[in-house]
Formats: structure tokens, sequence, C-alpha cells
């Protein structure tokens, strides 16, 4: 059986556009995660301000 892959290594122009593939998959922006940390980060103030009110009261 013959490998269905092709060894982009095999030949020069393979390899360049095999490596300008990676790169422009590699520079695709990544979505922000700070809306998340910050949803995080007040979820454990109020559940933090829950429990001082219990053990408070």
């Amino acid at each position: 059986m013959s490998d269905p892959q092709i060894d982009p290594a095999g030949n020069t122009q393979a390899f360049r556009v095999f490596a300008q593939q990676q790169d422009a998959e590699a520079s695709k922006e990544q979505p922000s995660r700070l809306p998340i940390w910050i949803a995080v980060g007040v979820a454990l103030v109020v559940i933090l301000a829950v429990v001082a009110y219990l053990l408070v009261r």
C-alpha cells in the first residue's frame, strides 16, 4: 500500500508551501479569554461574599 500522505520535505517547493501553510495557521488570532477570566473572578468574589455573610450571620 502506498502512503496517501506526501512528505513535504521530499522537494523544496512542496516544503515551502507546507511551511507557509503552517505559519498562516499559527498566526490566526485566538479569541480573547479576558471576558472568561473576568466572569470567573466575579463569580469567586460573589461566592466568597455569600460564604462570609453566612459565617457572620
